[in-house]
């Protein structure tokens, strides 16, 4: 399902214009980032949690080469599926 046509059924399931829609949509995705930014977890019931993750620095090999290389600690996002919304599609 592409972008417009999300919103074209979001916009006819909540009786709003596309435009409202639209604008449902984006107020969710700043919110979203904004609270995981924040506080490091954004949940959306039924769906699932964004996560945010601190990995430390490992050790790696480079494939082409074998050679060994440090891998820096950076910052991940994760997506954890609801329990509802795995046994809703499954």
């Amino acid at each position: 399902m592409t972008k417009s046509e999300m919103l074209n059924a979001l916009a006819e399931k909540l009786g709003k214009t596309r435009k409202e829609a639209s604008e449902i949509v984006e107020a969710l995705v700043n919110l979203a980032h904004a609270e995981t930014k924040k506080s490091g977890e954004f949940t959306i019931p039924g769906l699932g949690k964004m996560v945010k993750k601190d990995r430390k620095e490992r050790m790696g090999r480079n494939p082409a080469t074998g050679e060994t290389i440090k891998i820096p600690a950076k910052t991940v996002l994760k997506f954890r599926v609801a329990k509802a919304a795995k046994e809703a599609i499954l």
